[in-house]
């Protein structure tokens, strides 16, 4: 079944809107599913989006896309789910698009060509026709934009396409439906001749222009069939990455693991639309305590489109260093020919990983023991200060103490010499005229009592014994002597 897509784009309508929504671009847009008839395959892939919506109405038309879109059956091939062709540069091709109209009213619809992009969404769009006009552009009349069947003339060139947007040239404009009709609208692709080898692709769109009365508003309505073309040719299949870039968040546990983010742009350089599937994984030094991150694969980009890339990457422990390492494995289009080989395209980032929460902890406390050992310090000198103080008072105060006892004695041998001073009956001339009359002092007796002879003291004459048989010597009687007094 095919999936169109509806579209409003705004444009200014001058009889129906004042002039605040005059100067107002507003867009819209909605995915529908064409009901009724299956088809052989999804006709339309095109999800339409419009980065340059500014504001909505507060009332918009919800007229379901009533009609659908097919390609043809022809030399083209059969049940094909979209247009593709690879040609040489310089080559024509010529094919269908058909429409059918499954509603219960007539439709005029608008037929155009359009350049397509890839959405931030990673999806394929196309531009509008108002992509390459400014916002003071008016499309159509008055007469068409009450027409509730219908637009006006419009071309690719309000598109701003510059290639299949602009070489696909539909065989009408416009084509009229009435209820349960189908149409055949043959179309030409003219590949010129100096058209760069590689790929490309838009869209072939069916339009119909819808008015809101109350906003004073037109809304666009499309539903498209894409197309993909090859130019053949050198073909350079080509991904690159840049800006890659690694940063650390620490949870809240300070000793648990944190998280990383790892981000990084694909670039397809190249000539060939290519998709890639990422591994992406971060590291501490030397590959220690590695994790890896949930990698989304990267979308169809088509040349020159660019991808940024943003992986989260759970449970990374803080190593202080962090390296991460991409892997862009790239994937080839379904296209027919020989596309050339993508090697794998692998890059790094490295970063710090710092865990300041733990840090912070181990500051605190080694702050915490630095005062605690400084407090207790403090405290030790404190008391051996006042220990030095007691003792210092304590020697002065012994020392003031026996320097008073030894003035109390010395006082006191003083008064008693006084005393018996006082109690000597020697007169005065008797002591003047010397000391040698008077009794003797004790030193003077003991002297003299030396100096006098001592008695000497016969010892007795102590008999050996004899041996047996010697006869015994006769005893003598001691000399007796005198012993002096």
């Amino acid at each position: 079944m095919p999936v169109p897509a509806a579209r409003a784009t705004t444009r200014r309508v001058a009889a129906r809107s004042s002039a605040a929504f005059a100067a107002l671009s507003v867009g819209l847009a909605a995915l529908v599913v064409t009901p009724g008839t299956a088809f052989a395959g999804p006709a339309v892939a095109v999800p339409i989006t419009d980065a340059r919506v500014t504001a909505a109405p507060a009332t918009a038309p919800t007229d379901d896309v009533t009609w659908g879109v097919r390609t043809a059956t022809n030399d083209q091939g059969t049940e094909r789910e979209n247009f593709r062709y690879t040609v040489d540069p310089g080559a024509k091709v010529s094919d269908e698009l058909v429409v059918t109209n499954h509603g219960e009213t007539p439709l005029k619809l608008d037929i155009y060509a359009a350049d397509g992009y890839t959405t931030t969404a990673g999806q394929l769009d196309v531009l509008t026709r108002g992509d390459a006009a400014d916002s003071g552009d008016e499309s159509g009349s008055d007469d068409a934009a009450s027409d509730d069947t219908g637009s006006n003339e419009t071309g690719s060139n309000e598109t701003g396409s510059v290639n299949v947007g602009s070489w696909l040239d539909p065989a009408v404009d416009q084509v009229r439906l009435a209820p349960g009709e189908s149409a055949d609208v043959p179309f030409t692709l003219q590949v010129p001749d100096d058209a760069t080898p590689g790929d490309y692709a838009g869209a072939i769109l069916t339009s119909r222009t819808v008015t809101a009365e109350e906003a004073g508003l037109d809304y666009e309505t499309r539903s498209g069939i894409r197309v993909y073309l090859r130019v053949a040719g050198d073909l350079a299949p080509n991904l690159t990455v840049t800006d890659a870039h690694v940063e650390y968040h620490q949870t809240l546990n300070p000793f648990g693991p944190g998280d990383a983010t790892v981000t990084y742009t694909v670039r397809n350089d190249g000539n060939v639309r290519l998709a890639a599937n990422q591994d992406v994984g971060v590291a501490g030094p030397f590959g220690w305590l590695g994790a890896q991150g949930a990698a989304d694969d990267v979308p169809e980009l088509l040349p020159g489109e660019s991808w940024p890339v943003s992986v989260p990457v759970d449970g990374v422990a803080p190593l202080f260093w962090l390296g991460a390492d991409i892997v862009l494995v790239a994937q080839l289009p379904d296209v027919a020919g020989a596309t050339p080989g993508v090697a794998p395209v692998e890059a790094h980032a490295s970063g710090w990983a710092v865990p300041w929460l733990p840090l912070l902890v181990v500051v605190l406390l080694a702050g915490a023991v630095v005062v605690i050992v400084r407090r207790r310090r403090t405290r030790g000198q404190r008391e051996d200060a006042r220990v030095q103080a007691a003792v210092a008072q304590a020697l002065a105060e012994r020392a003031a103490a026996e320097g008073a006892a030894d003035g109390a004695a010395a006082d006191g041998v003083a008064t008693k010499d006084a005393a018996v001073a006082d109690e000597d009956p020697r007169s005065p001339e008797t002591t003047a005229a010397g000391e040698s009359e008077g009794p003797a002092s004790p030193v003077a007796a003991a002297a003299e009592e030396s100096e006098s002879p001592r008695p000497e003291v016969s010892k007795p004459e102590v008999s050996k014994p004899e041996a047996p048989g010697s006869e015994a010597p006769r005893s003598e009687a001691p000399t007796s002597g005198a012993v002096a007094p």
